[in-house]
Protein backbone atom coordinates (compact mmCIF):
# COMPACT_ATOMS: atom_id res chain seq x y z
CA UNK A 1 0.00 0.00 0.00
CA UNK A 2 1.14 3.34 -0.75
CA UNK A 3 0.55 5.52 2.21
CA UNK A 4 1.39 8.54 -0.15
CA UNK A 5 -1.08 7.78 -2.10
CA UNK A 6 -3.13 10.74 0.09
CA UNK A 7 -0.85 13.15 -0.53
CA UNK A 8 -0.97 12.69 -5.03
CA UNK A 9 -4.59 12.75 -5.02
CA UNK A 10 -5.06 16.36 -3.22
CA UNK A 11 -2.24 17.56 -5.62
CA UNK A 12 -4.22 16.12 -8.28
CA UNK A 13 -7.64 17.29 -7.33
CA UNK A 14 -5.99 20.78 -6.28
CA UNK A 15 -5.36 20.72 -9.89
CA UNK A 16 -7.90 20.13 -11.35
CA UNK A 17 -9.92 22.78 -8.92
CA UNK A 18 -7.72 25.41 -10.27
CA UNK A 19 -8.05 24.49 -14.04
CA UNK A 20 -11.60 24.63 -13.40
CA UNK A 21 -11.96 27.46 -12.00
CA UNK A 22 -10.11 29.16 -14.85
CA UNK A 23 -7.38 29.83 -12.67
CA UNK A 24 -4.09 28.55 -13.92
CA UNK A 25 -1.26 29.99 -14.51
CA UNK A 26 1.47 28.92 -17.49
CA UNK A 27 4.74 30.23 -18.23
CA UNK A 28 5.97 31.66 -21.67
CA UNK A 29 9.86 31.24 -21.96
CA UNK A 30 11.37 33.89 -23.62
CA UNK A 31 14.00 33.65 -25.76
CA UNK A 32 14.97 37.67 -26.39
CA UNK A 33 16.21 40.02 -23.29
CA UNK A 34 13.37 42.49 -22.12
CA UNK A 35 12.34 45.14 -24.16
CA UNK A 36 9.23 46.69 -25.91
CA UNK A 37 9.59 43.96 -28.02
CA UNK A 38 10.26 40.01 -26.64
CA UNK A 39 10.08 36.47 -28.85
CA UNK A 40 8.28 33.74 -27.49
CA UNK A 41 7.79 30.51 -29.35
CA UNK A 42 9.39 31.91 -32.58
CA UNK A 43 6.84 34.68 -32.65
CA UNK A 44 7.46 37.82 -31.83
CA UNK A 45 5.05 40.15 -29.80
CA UNK A 46 4.51 44.07 -28.58
CA UNK A 47 5.19 43.48 -24.85
CA UNK A 48 2.65 45.63 -22.37
CA UNK A 49 3.35 43.14 -19.23
CA UNK A 50 6.39 44.42 -17.94
CA UNK A 51 7.78 46.14 -14.88
CA UNK A 52 10.76 47.52 -17.03
CA UNK A 53 9.04 51.17 -16.54
CA UNK A 54 12.17 52.90 -17.58
CA UNK A 55 13.70 50.87 -20.10
CA UNK A 56 16.94 49.84 -18.40
CA UNK A 57 17.06 46.37 -18.47
CA UNK A 58 18.93 45.87 -21.30
CA UNK A 59 20.65 49.01 -21.12
CA UNK A 60 23.99 49.10 -22.37
CA UNK A 61 25.54 51.15 -19.76
CA UNK A 62 23.92 48.31 -17.05
CA UNK A 63 25.00 45.38 -18.84
CA UNK A 64 28.35 46.78 -20.02
CA UNK A 65 28.58 47.26 -15.28
CA UNK A 66 27.06 43.74 -15.20
CA UNK A 67 29.71 42.31 -17.12
CA UNK A 68 32.65 44.70 -15.51
CA UNK A 69 31.58 43.57 -12.05
CA UNK A 70 31.43 39.84 -13.21
CA UNK A 71 34.93 40.20 -14.29
CA UNK A 72 36.13 41.49 -11.09
CA UNK A 73 33.44 39.93 -8.73
CA UNK A 74 32.83 36.98 -10.46
CA UNK A 75 29.38 35.41 -10.86
CA UNK A 76 28.15 35.08 -7.63
CA UNK A 77 29.05 36.54 -3.74
CA UNK A 78 29.95 32.86 -2.01
CA UNK A 79 28.39 34.03 1.47
CA UNK A 80 26.06 35.96 3.11
CA UNK A 81 26.69 39.45 4.29
CA UNK A 82 27.51 38.76 7.49
CA UNK A 83 30.22 35.87 6.89
CA UNK A 84 32.29 37.02 3.76
CA UNK A 85 29.91 37.71 1.54
CA UNK A 86 29.61 41.87 1.33
CA UNK A 87 31.75 43.37 -1.15
CA UNK A 88 32.88 46.94 -1.28
CA UNK A 89 30.11 46.79 -4.82
CA UNK A 90 27.16 45.98 -2.08
CA UNK A 91 28.47 48.62 0.32
CA UNK A 92 29.01 51.24 -2.49
CA UNK A 93 25.42 50.46 -3.84
CA UNK A 94 23.45 50.86 -0.05
CA UNK A 95 25.47 54.12 0.25
CA UNK A 96 24.33 55.66 -2.92
CA UNK A 97 20.88 54.51 -2.28
CA UNK A 98 20.58 56.16 1.26
CA UNK A 99 22.20 59.41 -0.49
CA UNK A 100 19.72 59.41 -3.73
CA UNK A 101 16.59 58.81 -1.14
CA UNK A 102 17.79 61.25 1.50
CA UNK A 103 18.16 58.80 4.28
CA UNK A 104 20.76 57.62 6.99
CA UNK A 105 21.48 54.34 5.46
CA UNK A 106 20.15 51.45 3.43
CA UNK A 107 20.08 47.60 3.32
CA UNK A 108 20.56 45.26 0.83
CA UNK A 109 17.77 42.22 0.52
CA UNK A 110 18.02 39.63 -2.48
CA UNK A 111 14.14 40.39 -3.38
CA UNK A 112 11.33 42.63 -2.33
CA UNK A 113 9.43 39.49 -0.71
CA UNK A 114 12.31 38.85 1.88
CA UNK A 115 13.06 42.63 2.33
CA UNK A 116 9.33 43.28 3.81
CA UNK A 117 9.45 39.92 5.26
CA UNK A 118 12.84 40.95 6.97
CA UNK A 119 11.37 44.24 7.98
CA UNK A 120 8.19 43.30 9.57
CA UNK A 121 9.50 40.07 11.37
CA UNK A 122 12.40 42.03 13.03
CA UNK A 123 10.22 44.90 14.34
CA UNK A 124 7.11 42.92 15.07
CA UNK A 125 6.18 40.65 17.50
CA UNK A 126 3.04 39.30 19.60
CA UNK A 127 2.48 41.66 21.30
CA UNK A 128 2.50 44.26 18.41
CA UNK A 129 -0.11 45.31 15.98
CA UNK A 130 0.35 45.51 12.07
CA UNK A 131 -2.26 47.64 9.99
CA UNK A 132 -2.21 46.97 6.76
CA UNK A 133 -4.15 47.98 3.45
CA UNK A 134 -6.08 45.67 2.07
CA UNK A 135 -4.74 45.32 -1.05
CA UNK A 136 -1.15 45.75 0.00
CA UNK A 137 1.33 43.15 -1.68
CA UNK A 138 1.29 39.57 -0.50
CA UNK A 139 4.73 39.96 0.96
CA UNK A 140 3.46 42.54 3.07
CA UNK A 141 0.51 40.51 4.50
CA UNK A 142 2.90 37.29 4.56
CA UNK A 143 5.43 39.33 6.67
CA UNK A 144 2.88 40.54 9.21
CA UNK A 145 1.44 36.78 9.39
CA UNK A 146 4.87 35.57 9.80
CA UNK A 147 5.81 37.91 12.71
CA UNK A 148 2.87 36.63 14.95
CA UNK A 149 1.64 40.78 15.68
CA UNK A 150 -1.95 40.81 15.71
CA UNK A 151 -2.79 41.46 11.80
CA UNK A 152 -5.59 44.43 11.19
CA UNK A 153 -6.46 45.33 7.89
CA UNK A 154 -8.08 48.11 6.32
CA UNK A 155 -10.23 49.11 3.42
CA UNK A 156 -8.28 50.03 0.71
CA UNK A 157 -6.77 53.64 0.95
CA UNK A 158 -9.80 54.00 3.97
CA UNK A 159 -8.05 56.64 6.58
CA UNK A 160 -11.18 56.40 8.71
CA UNK A 161 -10.98 53.03 8.89
CA UNK A 162 -7.29 53.27 9.73
CA UNK A 163 -8.14 55.75 12.27
CA UNK A 164 -10.85 53.98 14.01
CA UNK A 165 -8.63 50.92 14.16
CA UNK A 166 -5.88 53.07 15.66
CA UNK A 167 -7.80 54.34 18.15
CA UNK A 168 -8.95 51.30 19.71
CA UNK A 169 -5.77 49.62 20.38
CA UNK A 170 -5.15 49.29 23.70
CA UNK A 171 -1.49 50.84 24.42
CA UNK A 172 0.46 47.82 22.43
CA UNK A 173 2.87 49.42 19.55
CA UNK A 174 1.43 49.83 15.96
CA UNK A 175 3.11 49.48 12.60
CA UNK A 176 1.13 51.19 9.93
CA UNK A 177 1.88 48.77 6.39
CA UNK A 178 1.02 50.56 2.67
CA UNK A 179 2.57 50.23 -0.72
CA UNK A 180 3.22 53.31 -2.06
CA UNK A 181 2.00 52.29 -5.54
CA UNK A 182 -0.54 49.45 -5.70
CA UNK A 183 0.68 47.10 -8.16
CA UNK A 184 -2.33 46.05 -9.28
CA UNK A 185 -4.92 49.05 -9.63
CA UNK A 186 -2.20 51.78 -10.05
CA UNK A 187 -3.10 53.75 -8.17
CA UNK A 188 -0.92 55.75 -4.65
CA UNK A 189 -1.64 55.39 -1.15
CA UNK A 190 -2.65 58.36 0.58
CA UNK A 191 0.69 58.38 1.95
CA UNK A 192 0.35 62.09 3.79
CA UNK A 193 -2.88 61.17 5.53
CA UNK A 194 -1.13 57.90 6.38
CA UNK A 195 1.55 59.68 7.89
CA UNK A 196 -0.36 62.35 10.30
CA UNK A 197 -2.25 59.02 11.71
CA UNK A 198 0.65 57.52 12.15
CA UNK A 199 2.44 60.38 13.88
CA UNK A 200 -1.14 61.14 15.87
CA UNK A 201 -0.99 57.92 17.78
CA UNK A 202 2.28 57.04 18.04
CA UNK A 203 2.23 54.27 15.22
CA UNK A 204 5.22 53.81 12.71
CA UNK A 205 4.43 54.07 8.82
CA UNK A 206 6.27 51.34 6.97
CA UNK A 207 6.19 51.97 2.91
CA UNK A 208 6.49 49.96 0.25
CA UNK A 209 7.38 51.70 -3.06
CA UNK A 210 8.44 48.90 -5.10
CA UNK A 211 6.89 50.55 -8.32
CA UNK A 212 7.30 54.00 -7.12
CA UNK A 213 10.63 54.38 -7.12
CA UNK A 214 12.43 55.45 -10.20
CA UNK A 215 9.09 56.46 -11.51
CA UNK A 216 7.66 59.16 -9.06
CA UNK A 217 8.67 62.44 -8.12
CA UNK A 218 10.70 64.89 -10.01
CA UNK A 219 14.10 62.93 -9.23
CA UNK A 220 12.70 59.78 -9.35
CA UNK A 221 12.74 59.27 -5.63
CA UNK A 222 9.37 57.74 -5.41
CA UNK A 223 6.20 57.86 -3.90
CA UNK A 224 7.48 59.66 -0.74
CA UNK A 225 9.30 62.28 -3.11
CA UNK A 226 5.73 63.13 -4.96
CA UNK A 227 3.97 63.61 -1.30
CA UNK A 228 7.18 65.21 -0.08
CA UNK A 229 7.26 63.12 3.15
CA UNK A 230 10.47 62.59 5.43
CA UNK A 231 12.47 59.94 6.79
CA UNK A 232 11.00 61.18 10.75
CA UNK A 233 7.21 61.07 8.65
CA UNK A 234 7.81 57.48 7.15
CA UNK A 235 10.70 55.73 9.09
CA UNK A 236 10.69 52.29 6.99
CA UNK A 237 11.21 52.73 3.21
CA UNK A 238 11.16 49.34 1.40
CA UNK A 239 12.49 49.52 -2.66
CA UNK A 240 13.36 47.32 -5.12
CA UNK A 241 15.72 46.78 -8.22
CA UNK A 242 13.25 44.83 -10.33
CA UNK A 243 11.22 47.24 -11.72
CA UNK A 244 12.19 50.75 -12.91
CA UNK A 245 15.91 49.89 -12.33
CA UNK A 246 15.68 47.13 -14.56
CA UNK A 247 18.15 45.02 -12.53
CA UNK A 248 17.34 42.61 -9.36
CA UNK A 249 17.22 42.77 -5.60
CA UNK A 250 15.25 45.32 -3.05
CA UNK A 251 16.59 47.13 -0.39
CA UNK A 252 15.66 48.65 2.93
CA UNK A 253 16.31 52.60 3.26
CA UNK A 254 16.05 54.26 7.41
CA UNK A 255 18.01 55.43 10.00
CA UNK A 256 21.07 54.21 11.74
CA UNK A 257 19.58 52.79 14.21
CA UNK A 258 16.73 50.74 12.02
CA UNK A 259 19.30 49.15 9.40
CA UNK A 260 21.45 48.26 12.27
CA UNK A 261 18.65 46.23 13.74
CA UNK A 262 17.83 44.50 10.95
CA UNK A 263 21.40 43.65 10.33
CA UNK A 264 20.89 42.13 13.78
CA UNK A 265 17.69 40.33 13.28
CA UNK A 266 16.03 40.34 9.92
CA UNK A 267 15.95 36.15 9.54
CA UNK A 268 15.73 37.15 5.47
CA UNK A 269 18.91 38.83 5.50
CA UNK A 270 20.93 36.80 7.97
CA UNK A 271 20.18 33.48 6.54
CA UNK A 272 20.62 33.94 2.77
CA UNK A 273 23.47 34.71 0.54
CA UNK A 274 24.08 37.76 -0.23
CA UNK A 275 23.40 39.19 -4.04
CA UNK A 276 25.98 38.55 -6.45
CA UNK A 277 28.08 41.73 -6.71
CA UNK A 278 28.10 42.17 -10.05
CA UNK A 279 24.24 43.05 -9.94
CA UNK A 280 25.19 45.75 -7.29
CA UNK A 281 27.31 46.85 -10.01
CA UNK A 282 24.57 46.85 -12.38
CA UNK A 283 22.26 48.92 -10.06
CA UNK A 284 24.75 51.39 -9.73
CA UNK A 285 24.53 51.70 -12.56
CA UNK A 286 20.93 51.92 -13.59
CA UNK A 287 21.02 54.27 -10.39
CA UNK A 288 22.71 56.92 -12.28
CA UNK A 289 20.55 56.75 -15.18
CA UNK A 290 17.58 57.23 -12.95
CA UNK A 291 18.98 60.53 -11.84
CA UNK A 292 20.83 61.48 -14.79
CA UNK A 293 18.05 61.42 -17.42
CA UNK A 294 14.71 62.19 -16.26
CA UNK A 295 13.67 62.58 -19.27
CA UNK A 296 12.42 58.70 -19.26
CA UNK A 297 10.12 59.95 -16.70
CA UNK A 298 8.67 62.89 -18.96
CA UNK A 299 8.38 60.15 -21.89
CA UNK A 300 6.64 57.46 -19.67
CA UNK A 301 4.15 60.29 -18.24
CA UNK A 302 3.35 61.37 -22.02
CA UNK A 303 2.87 57.75 -22.88
CA UNK A 304 0.38 57.54 -20.56
CA UNK A 305 -1.94 60.52 -21.27
CA UNK A 306 -1.76 59.23 -24.36
CA UNK A 307 -3.37 55.27 -23.82
CA UNK A 308 -5.47 57.18 -21.10
CA UNK A 309 -7.15 59.74 -23.91
CA UNK A 310 -7.35 57.07 -26.18
CA UNK A 311 -8.88 54.38 -23.52
CA UNK A 312 -11.36 57.42 -22.74
CA UNK A 313 -12.16 57.87 -26.41
CA UNK A 314 -13.08 53.86 -26.51
CA UNK A 315 -14.94 54.31 -23.39
CA UNK A 316 -13.08 51.22 -21.94
CA UNK A 317 -13.27 51.00 -17.81
CA UNK A 318 -10.20 51.57 -16.76
CA UNK A 319 -9.23 52.01 -13.01
CA UNK A 320 -8.15 55.63 -12.71
CA UNK A 321 -4.41 55.81 -12.83
CA UNK A 322 -1.55 58.14 -13.97
CA UNK A 323 0.92 55.51 -13.13
CA UNK A 324 2.54 52.91 -15.87
CA UNK A 325 0.13 50.47 -14.82
CA UNK A 326 -3.25 50.74 -16.56
CA UNK A 327 -5.75 48.02 -15.16
CA UNK A 328 -9.06 47.41 -17.56
CA UNK A 329 -11.21 46.11 -15.42
CA UNK A 330 -12.94 42.85 -16.76
CA UNK A 331 -14.47 41.57 -13.73
CA UNK A 332 -15.61 37.86 -15.23
CA UNK A 333 -12.53 35.29 -15.20
CA UNK A 334 -13.52 33.99 -18.72
CA UNK A 335 -13.90 36.91 -20.07
CA UNK A 336 -10.37 38.20 -18.61
CA UNK A 337 -8.68 35.11 -20.49
CA UNK A 338 -10.70 35.73 -23.74
CA UNK A 339 -9.33 39.24 -24.06
CA UNK A 340 -5.96 38.51 -22.97
CA UNK A 341 -6.05 35.40 -25.67
CA UNK A 342 -7.41 37.84 -28.35
CA UNK A 343 -4.55 39.88 -28.05
CA UNK A 344 -1.79 37.50 -27.96
CA UNK A 345 -3.59 36.87 -31.23
CA UNK A 346 -2.98 40.05 -32.71
CA UNK A 347 1.01 39.90 -31.22
CA UNK A 348 0.51 41.83 -28.41
CA UNK A 349 0.77 40.54 -24.72
CA UNK A 350 -0.62 42.18 -21.25
CA UNK A 351 -0.88 40.66 -17.76
CA UNK A 352 -4.11 38.66 -17.49
CA UNK A 353 -5.03 39.47 -13.40
CA UNK A 354 -6.99 36.93 -11.68
CA UNK A 355 -8.22 35.29 -8.07
CA UNK A 356 -6.52 35.30 -5.86
CA UNK A 357 -4.31 38.16 -6.79
CA UNK A 358 -7.09 40.09 -7.15
CA UNK A 359 -10.80 39.77 -5.14
CA UNK A 360 -13.05 37.58 -7.05
CA UNK A 361 -15.35 39.88 -9.65
CA UNK A 362 -12.20 42.18 -9.94
CA UNK A 363 -10.02 40.75 -12.63
CA UNK A 364 -8.60 42.57 -15.19
CA UNK A 365 -5.86 43.36 -18.08
CA UNK A 366 -2.77 44.90 -16.16
CA UNK A 367 -1.45 46.98 -18.67
CA UNK A 368 1.90 48.70 -18.10
CA UNK A 369 3.42 50.86 -19.85
CA UNK A 370 7.35 51.60 -20.63
CA UNK A 371 9.66 54.35 -21.43
CA UNK A 372 10.43 52.12 -24.31
CA UNK A 373 7.11 52.34 -25.99
CA UNK A 374 5.81 54.70 -29.08
CA UNK A 375 3.67 56.21 -29.68
CA UNK A 376 2.59 53.93 -32.79
CA UNK A 377 2.73 50.99 -30.01
CA UNK A 378 -0.17 52.58 -28.06
CA UNK A 379 -2.22 53.69 -30.88
CA UNK A 380 -1.86 49.43 -31.72
CA UNK A 381 -2.63 48.31 -28.35
CA UNK A 382 -5.48 50.65 -28.57
CA UNK A 383 -7.33 49.75 -31.92
CA UNK A 384 -6.68 46.12 -30.38
CA UNK A 385 -8.80 47.17 -27.16
CA UNK A 386 -11.46 48.37 -29.60
CA UNK A 387 -11.72 45.50 -32.04
CA UNK A 388 -11.96 43.40 -29.19
CA UNK A 389 -14.13 45.24 -26.83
Amino acid sequence: MDKAAPWGRAVEAALRGIEQANLRRCRRVAETPPGRIATFDGREYLLFCSNDYLGLANHPEVVAAFQRGAERWGVGSGASHLIAGHTAAHQALEEELAEFLGRERALLFSTGYMANLGVVTALCGRHDTVLEDRLNHASLLDAARLSGARLRRYLHRDTRMLEQRLAGMQGERALVVSDGLFSMDGDLAPLPELAELAAHYGAWLMVDDAHGIGVLGAGGKGTLEQFALSQLQVPVLVGTMGKAFGVFGAFVAGSKSLIELLVQRARSYIYTTALPPAVAEAARASLRLIQGEGWRRERLQALIHRFRLGARQLGLPMLPSGTPIQPLLVEETRRVLELGEGLRKKGILVGIIRPPTVPQGKARLRITLSALHTEPDIDRLLDALGELT
